[in-house]
């Protein structure tokens, strides 16, 4: 019978150690939580100073219509001198950089803190944009810019019937 027991030993699972189970949790869960707040990269941003301040990512809104696309951008927090605005071969391209600093003194205790962010988003616009016409502007943190339609490109649509 003590070969009976051995052999369905054998043949069943590998038997870890408590401390082997512990450990290999232990190690998992690490490793999810630092890509978890690094975005795969093992550190943790803004925790013991380890990583820079999280990359920013706005929200952005594209809509068209007969006449113009419109790209809305919300910036919140940010300055409009923060704000870079080009088009090169196509594309539109919106570039901001957000810094926050804040110093606090009171009778025990001195607080200082710093954190920087940047972005960069980029659109590829249609050739019927005349992009020598767009307007822009900045407003309670929301970048709006206009960007009119060609002539030709309005007139060019044509509506078709579905029968």
């Amino acid at each position: 019978m003590a070969e009976e027991i051995s052999k369905k030993q054998q043949s069943g699972a590998v038997a870890r150690s408590p401390v082997d189970a512990w450990s290999a949790m232990r190690s998992d869960m690490d490793q999810f939580f630092a890509n978890l707040f690094s975005g795969g990269r093992g550190q943790l941003p803004g925790f013991l100073g380890t990583a820079p301040f999280a990359t920013l990512s706005p929200s952005i809104d594209v809509h068209e219509n007969d006449k113009e696309i419109v790209v809305e951008a919300e910036l919140p927090g940010m300055e409009q001198k923060d704000i870079s605005l080009t088009f090169r071969d196509g594309v539109l391209a919106i570039k901001g950089e957000k810094k926050s600093e804040r110093d606090e003194s009171k009778d025990d205790y001195h607080l200082s803190e710093r954190s920087y962010g940047s972005f960069q988003r980029s659109f590829r616009l249609p050739d019927s944009v005349e992009v020598d016409k767009a307007v822009a502007s900045f407003d309670k943190g929301v970048l709006k810019v206009s960007l009119p339609k060609s002539a030709e490109a309005v007139s060019r649509e044509k509506k078709i019937p579905i029968g």
